[in-house]
């Protein structure tokens, strides 16, 4: 077995005892012997599943599952609690917290080895569950349902066809859907005083947007638009929030979402006030690239200057400067990206 699993206890002979049993059954064990050790531990090596004591030093149980739950990163690993106590108020807070199981001391080792394997055996059908098409999408969330009532609400998902240019929202409208693209790219943007255009975010197969304004209940404060023929996939507010408040690996996954969105923007941001024409527009077609998952592509030069947050005009003269150094080739609306990591080692 290629699992990692990560003990954490205090008690030198409950963690030997174990560790020994794990590796005969052919996990990678790794442990820690208090709280504060294994935080650090489960951070750096990102475990599929932890066995985590209660009652110990320096940081118990609790502490570690609650720091770990809103890591990004480590939020989704499953987590089991090793306790002597039995007690129903330690049961509550830590199934409160978000842990998916409890051993009790002293176990019993196929109870403990049977717990662990469907723990992983779950933890794995949810990764494996979410690959990037529509099919996805709906084995993800099949997989993911807790309650019959979600069978009637998934009846309610619709698929949507739009062609280059179409709206797909608009700044100051309700929202009323998740987005899930299936096929093709699309741009959110917003329009500042004076009409100039900026784009925002990119979103191409296997990527959710407008749930923000979803989770706050406000009006957009963008636009959306297909930058190419797209299909998407439009799951109903209801679904959305039963499965963002009933289900910890759903919610797991669009936090960390939210958290990488944040990172994104902040990328953007710095680069708009630091970097170079250059390193813009180099990362503009780098970004489209990605999107479209091609390094032949047709864009309009709009839609760079607009991601690259420079004049069209700028951004047609910067284009004409690759051309010549042999970076990139051009043949009316279609580019080429001939020397991808020449753009992405552009100085700033």
């Amino acid at each position: 077995m290629d699992a990692k699993i990560l003990i954490i206890e205090d008690n030198k002979d409950v963690r030997e005892n174990i560790e020994e049993l794990l590796e005969l059954t052919g996990y990678k064990v790794y442990t820690a012997e208090n709280g504060k050790i294994g935080t650090a531990k489960a951070l750096e090596m990102n475990p599929d599943l932890i066995l985590c004591d209660i009652m110990m030093p320096e940081l118990d149980g609790f502490g570690v599952l609650r720091i770990l739950s809103n890591h990004p990163s480590t939020m989704d690993i499953p987590f089991i609690f090793l306790t002597a106590k039995t007690e129903k108020e330690d049961f509550r807070k830590g199934m409160g917290l978000g842990a998916d199981d409890y051993i009790t001391k002293p176990y019993d080792d196929v109870q403990l080895l049977d717990t662990i394997e469907i723990r992983l055996k779950k933890s794995a059908r949810i990764k494996n569950s979410f690959d990037k098409t529509g099919h996805g999408l709906q084995r993800f969330i099949d997989e993911a349902k807790a309650q019959k009532e979600f069978d009637k609400l998934s009846e309610n998902r619709e698929t949507r066809r739009y062609h280059k240019k179409d709206a797909v929202y608009e700044v100051g409208q309700y929202p009323k859907w998740l987005y899930f693209v299936s096929s093709g790219s699309l741009k959110s943007y917003q329009i500042n005083d004076f009409g100039k255009e900026f784009t925002t975010n990119i979103y191409s197969q296997g990527d959710f947007f407008g749930y923000i304004p979803l989770l706050k209940g406000e009006r957009y404060h963008d636009s959306v638009s297909a930058i190419d023929e797209c299909e998407l996939r439009l799951v109903p507010i209801e679904d959305f929030t039963l499965l963002l408040f009933n289900n910890r690996e759903f919610s797991a996954k669009f936090i960390k979402m939210l958290a990488n969105q944040s990172e994104e923007i902040e990328r953007m941001l710095i680069e708009m006030a630091y970097s170079s024409v250059r390193k813009r527009v180099a990362n503009a077609l780098i970004k489209f690239s990605e999107s479209k998952q091609s390094t032949s592509m047709s864009i309009l030069r709009d839609d760079i200057a607009s991601l690259a947050g420079t004049a069209k005009e700028t951004t047609i003269r910067t284009l004409s400067d690759f051309k010549s150094e042999g970076i990139i080739s051009i043949d009316d609306n279609r580019i080429e990206l001939i020397k991808i990591e020449k753009l992405r080692n552009m100085p700033q």
